[in-house]
């Protein structure tokens, strides 16, 4: 009877929702045995495999020399679907899992994690035990206004180096060009202060430079390890961004 009141796209939406979720497994498996293979071709070709457990049992952010603080705002389900709920909190797991392999981890926190973005998160057991900053109050609730900076690609503003006594904003949005400027026209209308990466400063794209959840996020990360602007672009902006180098 449901399938009657259903128009064809409808339909169609629904089946292609049933398959992607019915090969969710299958998916997993084959990711994990893609990484699997991978692993063993750099150690056959004698390349660094990263970190070991021990290491990164070590290596937290309450033992970490970096008191940059980095948050992660999740408060924008209203304006994603389902499905780009989902790549927004893989995108979140891409930030922790970076994090946690590097020497010395930023103060990453997680806010207004709640509603539907919360349910997707349950469905990885043992999260809360994380080493995050986990909470469902918004960034405006738990850090001072004078410590924000909100960052976003529409800002006039320029971040020219990272201060420790401020808390970098990073838009939990998926949006495929949905909703231009909204992290620029929500940080203006909450009276933060806002501000954009210096990517004009260092590079040339072809595309938007608006940059996923985890890229902005590792660029950040390595830039307080020591890596230049220009160094941090060049390593983790994706080729398909068509980037090059200012000379």
């Amino acid at each position: 009877k449901e399938s009657l009141t259903l128009s064809k796209r409808q339909l169609k939406k629904l089946a292609k929702k049933e398959k992607w979720l019915a090969t969710k497994e299958e998916r997993k498996q084959r990711e994990k045995e893609k990484l699997k293979q991978k692993r063993i071709a750099k150690r056959e070709a004698g390349e660094d495999l990263g970190p070991s457990r021990k290491f990164l049992k070590l290596s937290t952010m309450a033992t970490s020399l970096c008191t940059q603080r980095i948050a992660l705002d999740m408060d924008f389900e209203e304006f994603m679907n389902e499905r780009d709920q989902c790549k927004a909190v893989k995108q979140l797991h891409r930030c922790y899992s970076c994090n946690r392999r590097a020497s010395n981890p930023v103060q990453l926190y997680v806010m207004s994690l709640k509603g539907s973005c919360l349910k997707i998160m349950e469905k990885n057991n043992g999260y809360q035990k994380w080493d995050v900053h986990f909470c469902s109050d918004s960034y405006l609730d738990i850090f001072s206004k004078n410590d924000i900076v909100y960052l976003s690609s529409e800002s006039e503003n320029v971040v020219k180096e990272l201060d420790e006594s401020k808390v970098y904003i990073i838009g939990g949005l998926v949006d495929h060009n949905n909703h231009k400027g909204l992290c620029h026209r929500l940080a203006v209308e909450k009276g933060v202060a806002h501000a954009r990466l210096p990517i004009d400063e260092f590079m040339q794209m072809k595309t938007r430079k608006v940059l996923t959840i985890d890229h902005v996020f590792q660029i950040l990360l390595a830039v307080t390890e020591g890596k230049t602007w220009k160094e941090a672009f060049l390593t983790i902006i994706p080729a398909r961004k068509g980037a090059t180098a200012i000379d």
